[in-house]
Protein backbone atom coordinates (compact mmCIF):
# COMPACT_ATOMS: atom_id res chain seq x y z
CA UNK A 1 0.00 0.00 0.00
CA UNK A 2 0.96 3.52 -1.12
CA UNK A 3 0.01 6.28 0.94
CA UNK A 4 -0.02 10.09 -0.33
CA UNK A 5 0.21 13.13 1.86
CA UNK A 6 -0.17 16.62 1.05
CA UNK A 7 0.68 18.78 3.69
CA UNK A 8 -0.49 22.69 3.64
CA UNK A 9 0.73 24.54 6.52
CA UNK A 10 -2.07 28.33 6.17
CA UNK A 11 -1.12 28.97 9.77
CA UNK A 12 2.56 28.50 10.68
CA UNK A 13 3.91 28.30 14.63
CA UNK A 14 5.85 26.39 16.92
CA UNK A 15 3.94 23.26 17.68
CA UNK A 16 3.38 22.38 14.13
CA UNK A 17 4.43 19.36 13.74
CA UNK A 18 6.85 18.82 10.31
CA UNK A 19 5.64 17.50 7.60
CA UNK A 20 7.52 14.50 7.83
CA UNK A 21 5.55 13.73 11.49
CA UNK A 22 2.48 14.81 9.95
CA UNK A 23 2.74 12.12 7.39
CA UNK A 24 3.65 9.35 9.50
CA UNK A 25 0.63 10.03 11.81
CA UNK A 26 -1.69 9.44 9.16
CA UNK A 27 0.20 6.63 7.38
CA UNK A 28 0.51 4.95 10.75
CA UNK A 29 -3.65 5.44 10.69
CA UNK A 30 -4.05 3.79 7.40
CA UNK A 31 -1.75 1.14 7.79
CA UNK A 32 -3.91 -1.53 8.10
CA UNK A 33 -5.94 -0.33 4.39
CA UNK A 34 -4.98 -3.05 1.58
CA UNK A 35 -5.22 -0.36 -1.13
CA UNK A 36 -3.33 2.97 -1.98
CA UNK A 37 -4.57 6.29 -0.09
CA UNK A 38 -4.38 9.59 -0.97
CA UNK A 39 -5.15 12.74 1.53
CA UNK A 40 -4.51 15.90 2.15
CA UNK A 41 -3.57 17.84 5.91
CA UNK A 42 -3.93 21.58 6.34
CA UNK A 43 -3.26 23.60 9.44
CA UNK A 44 -5.02 26.63 9.40
CA UNK A 45 -6.26 29.20 11.85
CA UNK A 46 -9.04 30.35 13.87
CA UNK A 47 -11.19 32.09 10.99
CA UNK A 48 -10.56 29.21 8.28
CA UNK A 49 -11.54 26.56 11.07
CA UNK A 50 -14.72 28.36 12.22
CA UNK A 51 -15.82 29.18 8.62
CA UNK A 52 -15.58 25.54 7.74
CA UNK A 53 -17.00 24.36 10.90
CA UNK A 54 -20.15 26.46 10.16
CA UNK A 55 -20.42 25.84 6.65
CA UNK A 56 -20.48 21.61 7.42
CA UNK A 57 -21.55 21.19 10.87
CA UNK A 58 -23.95 24.34 11.36
CA UNK A 59 -21.28 25.10 14.35
CA UNK A 60 -20.57 28.99 14.67
CA UNK A 61 -16.71 27.80 16.71
CA UNK A 62 -13.18 26.82 15.51
CA UNK A 63 -12.95 23.19 16.38
CA UNK A 64 -9.59 21.36 16.68
CA UNK A 65 -10.30 18.65 13.74
CA UNK A 66 -12.17 18.21 10.39
CA UNK A 67 -12.45 15.46 7.65
CA UNK A 68 -14.02 15.90 4.89
CA UNK A 69 -14.09 12.08 3.14
CA UNK A 70 -13.77 12.01 -0.60
CA UNK A 71 -17.27 11.64 -2.48
CA UNK A 72 -15.86 9.64 -5.24
CA UNK A 73 -18.86 7.67 -7.42
CA UNK A 74 -18.44 3.38 -7.00
CA UNK A 75 -16.47 1.75 -9.72
CA UNK A 76 -14.01 5.09 -10.16
CA UNK A 77 -10.70 3.79 -9.42
CA UNK A 78 -9.15 6.81 -7.62
CA UNK A 79 -6.62 6.66 -4.18
CA UNK A 80 -7.97 9.80 -2.87
CA UNK A 81 -9.30 9.18 0.43
CA UNK A 82 -10.21 12.76 1.21
CA UNK A 83 -8.82 16.03 3.59
CA UNK A 84 -7.88 16.71 7.30
CA UNK A 85 -8.57 20.28 8.40
CA UNK A 86 -6.47 21.04 11.76
CA UNK A 87 -6.81 23.90 13.59
CA UNK A 88 -3.79 25.01 14.72
CA UNK A 89 -4.62 27.02 18.14
CA UNK A 90 -7.63 24.76 19.02
CA UNK A 91 -4.63 21.96 19.38
CA UNK A 92 -2.51 24.06 21.36
CA UNK A 93 -5.25 25.29 23.41
CA UNK A 94 -6.59 21.89 24.21
CA UNK A 95 -3.45 20.44 24.99
CA UNK A 96 -2.37 23.10 27.52
CA UNK A 97 -6.17 22.55 28.71
CA UNK A 98 -5.79 18.82 28.90
CA UNK A 99 -2.32 19.01 30.11
CA UNK A 100 -0.34 16.64 27.69
CA UNK A 101 2.07 17.11 25.41
CA UNK A 102 1.46 18.82 22.18
CA UNK A 103 2.95 16.85 19.98
CA UNK A 104 1.19 13.76 21.28
CA UNK A 105 -2.38 15.76 21.14
CA UNK A 106 -1.30 16.61 16.93
CA UNK A 107 -0.62 13.00 16.55
CA UNK A 108 -3.87 12.03 18.17
CA UNK A 109 -5.72 14.57 15.63
CA UNK A 110 -4.03 13.34 12.72
CA UNK A 111 -5.15 9.89 13.38
CA UNK A 112 -8.68 10.46 14.91
CA UNK A 113 -8.98 12.61 11.25
CA UNK A 114 -7.43 10.12 9.52
CA UNK A 115 -10.05 7.63 11.23
CA UNK A 116 -12.81 9.23 10.40
CA UNK A 117 -11.73 9.39 6.28
CA UNK A 118 -11.83 5.65 6.65
CA UNK A 119 -15.33 6.15 7.95
CA UNK A 120 -15.19 5.66 11.72
CA UNK A 121 -17.07 7.97 13.69
CA UNK A 122 -18.67 8.66 17.53
CA UNK A 123 -22.35 8.69 16.77
CA UNK A 124 -22.87 6.85 19.81
CA UNK A 125 -20.90 4.80 22.39
CA UNK A 126 -20.15 1.78 20.71
CA UNK A 127 -19.02 3.53 17.65
CA UNK A 128 -16.80 5.77 20.02
CA UNK A 129 -15.15 3.03 22.09
CA UNK A 130 -14.32 1.01 18.82
CA UNK A 131 -12.79 4.08 17.45
CA UNK A 132 -10.78 5.58 20.58
CA UNK A 133 -9.55 1.88 21.16
CA UNK A 134 -7.82 1.76 17.80
CA UNK A 135 -6.92 5.10 18.42
CA UNK A 136 -5.26 4.18 21.47
CA UNK A 137 -3.59 1.58 19.46
CA UNK A 138 -2.35 3.12 17.05
CA UNK A 139 -0.57 5.94 19.44
CA UNK A 140 0.90 3.80 21.88
CA UNK A 141 3.04 1.60 18.64
CA UNK A 142 4.59 5.20 17.91
CA UNK A 143 5.02 5.49 21.25
CA UNK A 144 2.19 8.27 22.81
CA UNK A 145 -0.19 7.85 25.81
CA UNK A 146 -3.86 7.00 25.78
CA UNK A 147 -4.93 10.26 24.98
CA UNK A 148 -8.22 9.31 27.30
CA UNK A 149 -6.57 9.00 30.59
CA UNK A 150 -6.38 11.96 32.87
CA UNK A 151 -3.70 12.51 34.66
CA UNK A 152 -1.32 11.04 31.91
CA UNK A 153 0.63 14.19 30.33
CA UNK A 154 0.82 11.75 27.28
CA UNK A 155 4.00 10.80 27.96
CA UNK A 156 6.19 8.30 25.63
CA UNK A 157 6.74 6.22 28.83
CA UNK A 158 3.28 5.74 30.21
CA UNK A 159 1.58 2.42 29.96
CA UNK A 160 -2.43 2.95 30.10
CA UNK A 161 -4.70 -0.04 29.70
CA UNK A 162 -6.46 -0.50 26.45
CA UNK A 163 -9.87 0.28 26.50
Amino acid sequence: MTVTVDVQVADPGESVPTKQQLIAWARAALSHRQEDAELSIRVVGETESTDLNHRYRARQYPTNVLSFPADIPAGIPVALIGDIVICRSVVEREAAEQDKPVESHWAHMVIHGALHLLGYDHQNDEQAAAMENLEVQILRRLGYADPYVTGDRGSPSAQAPVR
